[in-house]
């Protein structure tokens, strides 16, 4: 078995309060990208391959290629999960595909520190895709899914769902949103900066939502860079100059809304059509401080 994993974007992320228990509560639209990666309209390399078959050896067995993972085994995302699902369903496994193990083969292609989600997305495609090797009767759904995913990260049970939502508490809570890009380009682009998750928040001063942003679908797009805003730019564009221009840039390419995505650090611009965004694409081609490029269809 195969599966594509694609990443997301935050469409505004509103930090509006810290939490007893330490972490903070927030408001953000997560919206797919790199769903249509590897096709013939959209050909760039951007998704991670995920591929899981049974194995005549014991247990879990993991191979990974492609962009270097820096970490051990016992923190991997994809690690955790599988142990995670196996702990709980490894006897219907067992049963179900009459074999001892199953391996996991993970070609890394993601951009890593990017906000984009990969970790969390390649986690949350481990359990569905083990999840699907089991009877129908057995099976987990969704909401148990993606109860499971929040064990691994808190932007986890979005890629369990993996369409347009809305989300509070920690990133758990979510609901549909009928927002849809269809026809519209994505540009992210990723420099050489890394921002840890705890410098980000170090910065941030909670805050009230300027917008209520499950009524995004009723702003019109052109509409949305004075009124939707990532609350982590305010204290990390300061830091990093470089992350404030890319933004300027791309909306002087012509990006009807650009933002940072999650703690950073790409930065996205939304396109109406693929001319404008690849003339934009055309901007970063070759500078030094890019990392990534990435041209995505929506």
């Amino acid at each position: 078995m195969i599966r594509f994993v694609n990443a997301k974007i935050n469409i505004g992320l509103q930090i509006v309060r810290r939490r007893k228990d330490g972490y903070h509560d927030l408001q953000t639209v997560f919206y797919p990208v790199g769903v249509y990666a590897g096709t013939p309209e959209n050909p760039v390399q951007f998704c991670d391959v995920l591929e899981i078959s049974p194995s005549s050896d014991d247990g879990l067995r993991f191979m990974f290629t492609g962009r270097e993972i820096d970490c051990p085994e016992e923190k991997n995302l994809v690690c955790r999960a599988a142990h995670l699902f196996w702990r709980i369903k490894g006897e219907a496994l067992n049963s179900g595909l009459k074999c001892r193990g199953v391996t996991i083969r993970l070609h890394k292609t993601l951009p890593d520190g990017a906000g984009m989600g990969g970790g969390s997305a390649d986690a949350s495609f481990t359990l569905c895709a083990l999840n699907s090797l089991l009877c129908e009767a057995d099976r987990l759904d969704n909401e148990r899914l993606a109860a499971l995913a929040l064990e691994l990260g808190a932007d986890c049970p979005f890629f369990i769902f993996n369409k347009p939502m809305y989300a509070e508490g920690v990133g758990e809570r979510l609901m549909d949103i009928p927002l849809d890009f269809s026809g519209y380009w994505l540009l992210s682009v990723k420099p050489r900066v890394h921002v840890s998750t705890k410098e980000a928040f170090a910065g941030v001063v909670p805050k009230a939502g300027e917008v209520d942003l499950k009524c995004l679908p009723d702003i019109p797009v052109e509409q949305w860079q004075s009124v939707v805003k990532n609350d982590f730019e305010d204290s990390i564009f300061p830091r990093y100059p470089e992350l404030r221009r890319i933004k300027e840039q791309l909306i002087s390419a012509g990006a009807v809304y650009a933002s940072m995505s999650g703690s950073g650090s790409s930065i996205y611009g939304i396109f109406r059509n693929k001319a404008v965004a690849e003339a934009a694409e055309l901007c970063f081609k070759g500078e030094e401080t890019i990392e990534g490029i990435y041209l995505l269809k929506l």
